[in-house]
Parts: structure tokens; C-alpha cells; sequence
């Protein structure tokens, strides 16, 4: 997959800061620097006072104020079971490539079975690797080998199903029953900095599924980059946490 930022709100830590003085302060944040909104608030200067507001409002639960910043995000190449499982969140805004009116006639099905189309999990492939609500461990490489060939001739089949079902004029929207849930999808998605420590409580778990977890932690990467103050709070105190943040 590849999960690229698109757009966030420029300076949202001291958009959130400016939100969550305003509860608290008997003057117009509006109308004031923001040096004046955080001259109460502990610190040698205006970073650190950022972090001990931001700290403070993240143990206690404040959580509102983080609801200001908003970011998009890119994601391409995931397949149609996690795209499933991400549009659960309902405060997460998509736009989801539309295999009604875009076609995949010009894929080569033999190049499915080096990844293109269709997301492998790393089962089909590794024998070292065991998924939740697996019933055995690791496999020999006889047996990962028969997975291989299997999943393998599974997908190119039905690419071919697919599009010899476009070409006997079926609409795409109607050939694409066939192809499998690992089609690979594309998404725009736009959430706010509190949605997305939720979507982490929620997707970053141990107990996620193995391509869900993969995608957050891309989110979480550039979210750090964004937001560096929160998100590194966020990683050392809070993450794993289930539905802590949950709005």
C-alpha cells in the first residue's frame, strides 16, 4: 500500500490550544495573539506551554479541542476487506474508487499472481506467519507452497472470469461480483486528530488484522509529523487503549 497527505490544517496544535483556552478564558481568543490566549499556562516558552496544555488536556480526557484539526489522507492499493473495515468509523469522511466506472480490462492475469490487482496476505505465502483465530501454527513449506498455488490460481481465474465477462458485454458493475475482496482499492479519507487516535485505538491493536494495523501505522507516521506534540503523547501514554478516545 501507499498512504500519501493530501491536506491538514496548518498549525492544529495551536488551533487546538486556542480551543481549549476559550473554555477558560474570560477574553476573546479571536481577538488576542496567541502568545496573550497561552500566557497562563506553564512553560519557558510558547512550545513548551503547547506541550503542558496538550498533555494536560490528553490525561484528562479533554479530548473536544482535538476535534478542530482536520486532515486527508491518500491511500493506494488496499484491499476490499480493509476498506470495509475502515468505513466502519463513522466520523471519517471517504471517497472510494468506483469499480462501477473504473475497469480493470487491461490487467494481465498472470500478473495477478505477482500482486497486481489483488492484495496476497502474507498467509498465503509465509509459513512462519499465524493470524488471529488461527487454528494451527506455522506450516511446512509443502503445505504454504499448495496455499501459494492455490490463492494464486484462485485470483488469476477469476481476473479472467472478470474480463471475459466485460467482454461478453456485461457492465462493470455487474462483472465485478466476480473478482475477490483483496481487490486492490484506492481512498481519500479526512478525519479530525481526535478521530484518528480513535481509528489507532480501534485499528493499531494487536488485534487488528494484519493489513488494517499496517495502514494506521502509516497514518500514524505522517500524523507525527503533523501533529508532533500530540502524537507523541498519544504513542507513549495512551495508545492500545480501546476506545478511549471514542466520540
Amino acid at each position: 500500500m501507499e498512504v500519501t497527505l493530501l491536506e491538514a490544517t496548518a498549525d492544529p496544535e495551536e488551533l487546538v490550544c486556542k480551543g481549549a483556552r476559550n473554555d477558560y478564558s474570560g477574553e476573546f481568543v479571536g481577538g488576542q495573539s496567541f502568545e496573550a490566549t497561552m500566557e497562563t499556562v506553564e512553560g519557558d516558552d510558547i512550545e513548551a506551554k503547547k506541550e503542558t496544555l496538550i498533555g494536560h488536556l490528553l490525561d484528562h480526557g479533554h479530548f473536544g479541542p482535538f476535534e478542530h484539526p482536520q486532515i486527508t489522507f491518500a491511500v493506494k492499493g488496499v484491499s476490499r476487506s480493509c476498506m470495509a473495515q475502515i468505513t466502519r468509523h463513522r466520523h471519517v469522511s471517504f471517497d472510494v474508487q468506483s469499480m462501477r466506472y473504473v475497469a480493470f480490462d487491461d490487467v494481465d492475469p498472470e500478473d495477478v499472481r505477482e500482486g497486481e490487482l489483488v492484495v496476497t496476505p502474507p498467509s498465503a505465502t509465509d509459513p512462519d506467519w499465524v493470524g488471529r483465530n488461527q487454528k494451527t501454527g506455522d506450516v511446512d513449506e509443502e503445505t504454504v507452497e499448495r496455499r501459494t498455488e492455490v490463492f494464486n490460481d484462485t485470483i488469476e481465474h477469476a481476473v479472467e472470469s472478470y474480463q471475459e465477462l466485460l467482454d461478453l458485454g456485461m457492465p462493470p458493475e455487474d462483472a465485478r461480483f466476480v473478482l475477490p475482496i483483496g481487490t486492490k482499492v484506492n481512498i481519500v479519507m479526512s478525519m479530525n486528530a481526535r478521530m484518528l487516535m480513535h481509528v489507532a485505538d480501534m485499528r493499531a491493536a494487536a488485534d487488528a488484522q494484519w493489513e488494517i494495523r499496517t495502514l494506521t501505522e502509516e497514518l500514524l507516521d505522517l500524523a507525527a509529523d503533523w501533529c508532533p506534540i500530540t502524537f507523541a503523547h498519544y504513542e507513549e501514554h495512551m495508545k492500545n487503549r480501546k476506545n478511549r478516545l471514542a466520540p
